[in-house]
């Protein structure tokens, strides 16, 4: 079985180190993306479907591993939950063509989490906000923020994150962060410049 890779978990450890950009305030030509891969980082939908519908990059899901355990502080903070409160934690990995384009972690309070999306979690085919909008949930997206990680590790020092707060209607949250590879930028700018969309 695959193992969440070491990096992935390292950076999901420690948030509290890097330094977030709110995307309101974030300029994506700055920081040397293309207009296609900035908006990658800064759609407030669901990301999957975003990638399928614009790029055509349909993604596969590979659930590593699931789990009851306790809040961090920093996490509490953004879920507005008790430090040390009960959560499942997600991680995944998901894939275009066989290749990872990022890790993601995501962190739901157990107080508020529907026993039926607890089961559609576990069975680990769907990306999260894929699975909350299939079961009739507008979403809201706060806290959205973007990051360039700074790290000793070569692994992953320089690479791109971004974080957000799903919320939906009936109560249920969920924080969660992604962890891009290169890989993803330029499947992106190779996809803009044969398939170009108007008005994207």
């Amino acid at each position: 079985m695959r193992r969440f890779p070491h990096d992935a978990r390292m950076f999901f450890g420690s948030l509290e180190l890097q330094l977030w950009h709110p995307v309101r305030y974030w300029d994506g030509k700055a920081a040397g993306f293309s207009r296609d891969a900035a908006a990658v980082l800064t759609t407030a939908g669901a990301l999957t479907r975003f990638l399928d519908r614009h790029f055509g990059m349909r993604l596969d899901v590979y659930l590593h591993d699931q789990f009851v355990d306790s809040v961090a502080e920093e996490e509490a903070v953004l879920l507005t939950c008790d430090a040390g409160s009960r959560v499942l934690r997600r991680r995944v990995s998901l894939l275009h063509r066989g290749v990872v384009m990022f890790d993601a972690e995501s962190v739901l309070p157990l107080a508020c989490l529907p026993s039926a999306l607890m089961a559609d979690l576990e069975e680990g085919k769907r990306p999260l906000a894929n699975l909350l909008l299939d079961r009739g949930m507008s979403l809201s997206r706060s806290e959205l923020a973007v990051a360039q990680i700074e790290s000793d590790d070569d692994a992953f020092h320089g690479r791109w994150a971004r974080r957000s707060v799903l919320r939906a209607p009936s109560g249920t949250e969920a924080l969660v962060v992604e962890l891009f590879q290169a890989e993803m930028w330029r499947r992106i700018d190779d996809a803009s410049r044969r398939y170009p969309v108007q008005g994207r």
